[in-house]
């Protein structure tokens, strides 16, 4: 359709409402259309939860590595905000998560290096959210494992030129079910005309610390360039400021306006 729509980098979360927590999701989305890039995590007891960090400690009240944990003490502890406060917000499963997003929004889902390819693929199917998720790879050998498991699904895989996405497409990957992740740094209008004629949707990145293009846009007041980024050809702007983006977007009328959006369109 021509539209944009925002990525929530961990969720989009806010001061009050931690980072991969379903109610900083939930809140976002009554705020915005968005889709929610998570990272899923897996206790030493085999339960699939969401965490970024290896270590509890700065996102928890709890210390020391979070995979080394058994789900009972995991679901123990509470979250913590961006300003390190504690909220009332416990660790989600990607379970709940799942369910919450199930006909509300897609998933991006980031495998930290505790969390089985299998298990979480098993988990989505059985939560018949196969059609409403990105697997997100980094590597085509990633990638290409990914599809092997979930030929259903669709990966996102860092492609920079053509010529990458070839290489993905000769690895056994079909255009068809991958979606580009275009960098965080240079916005590629070309890029993005080439993914454009071979069906691949592009994302890109404007999150990050330090001189991030998210932060710089903050710091100079420039909002408008998320939708010029959507004009450019970028279908997923993936971004810490997920308010901010989408009512830019929105004020140009590039905003996908659909919620409930997942990924069933057919493709070429």
């Amino acid at each position: 359709e021509g539209r944009t729509i925002v990525s929530a980098h961990r969720g989009g979360p806010t001061p009050g409402l931690p980072e991969n927590s379903i109610e900083a999701m939930d809140a976002l989305l009554h705020a915005a259309p968005a889709i929610m890039e998570i990272d899923v995590a897996q206790s030493s007891d085999g339960v699939l939860f969401l965490m970024h960090d290896d270590t509890l400690d700065r996102t928890t009240t709890g210390t020391g590595e979070a995979a080394a944990m058994a789900w009972s003490d995991l679901e123990q502890l509470r979250l913590r905000d961006g300003s390190g406060w504690t909220t009332p917000y416990a660790i989600p499963t990607l379970e709940d998560a799942l369910r919450w997003a199930k006909g509300r929004t897609a998933v991006q889902v980031d495998f930290k290096r505790s969390a089985s390819y299998q298990d979480t693929i098993a988990l989505i199917r059985a939560q018949e959210m196969a059609q409403n998720v990105v697997l997100i790879a980094y590597s085509v050998e990633a990638a290409r494992r990914l599809h092997e498991l979930a030929p259903e699904m669709l990966v996102s895989l860092p492609i920079d030129s053509p010529g990458a996405l070839e290489d993905a497409v000769v690895a056994g990957i079909p255009a068809n079910r991958l979606v580009a992740f275009t960098g965080t740094r240079l916005p590629r209008p070309d890029l993005y005309a080439a993914l454009d004629a071979a069906d691949v949707e592009v994302i890109f990145g404007t999150l990050g610390r330090g001189d991030s293009i998210d932060n710089l846009i903050a710091d100079f007041g420039m909002d408008e360039r998320y939708a010029e980024l959507g004009k450019a050809g970028v279908d997923i702007i993936a971004t810490d400021r997920a308010r901010e983006a989408a009512a830019a977007l929105a004020l140009e009328g590039r905003l996908a306006e659909d919620g409930t959006c997942g990924f069933t369109r057919a493709r070429r």
